[in-house]
């Protein structure tokens, strides 16, 4: 799970990235190391942070704080990314950092993202889900949904009548 606002542990870079694997029975040190580079990797910060491994987490800056916390996720090797909101606090070039990571990420984990920004949606999905009231309104292929929605409040929110 990845949260609106990044949330790095106190520690070090290295040790956020290493903390779930360490919960999970992970102690060898080279498997560790392992993982915080590769899921350094996967999350396009590893260039901006090799040699910064034991700074604080929380001196970088915003968008790489976002980045850190899915490497975080991904150092767990799960099958599903969540992240809410994850660009609502970031300034335009952090959120479009975020957002070709998300298109690298999909080709790998399913990633369900929740966000209120619609020219999001439509740069970065591939299956878009409509919620009104709590509940799932329509649900499809992104492009048909913004386009053709089946549903009335679908058509009225995607063409700026009410939200």
């Amino acid at each position: 799970m990845v949260f609106q606002k990044p949330n790095p542990f106190p520690f070090s870079i290295f040790d956020n990235i290493a903390y779930g694997p360490r919960m999970a029975g992970v102690k060898n040190r080279r498997i560790l190391e392992n993982l915080v580079i590769t899921s350094l990797k996967n999350a396009a910060l590893y260039d901006e942070l090799k040699d910064r491994m034991d700074d604080l987490a929380v001196d970088i800056s915003g968008g790489q704080q976002q980045r850190l916390c899915i490497a975080r996720a991904m150092a767990m090797g799960p099958e599903v990314l969540l992240m809410d909101e994850p660009c609502s606090a970031l300034d335009p070039i952090a959120t479009s950092k975020i957002e070709e990571l998300v298109k690298d990420l999909k080709k790998e984990f399913t990633v369900i993202i929740v966000t209120h920004n619609l020219q999001q949606a439509l740069r970065i999905s591939d299956r878009t889900g409509f919620m009104y009231l709590g509940r799932l309104e329509e649900h499809g292929e992104t492009p048909i949904l913004f386009t053709a929605p089946e549903k009335l409040s679908t058509y009225n929110y995607v063409n700026g009548k009410f939200g």
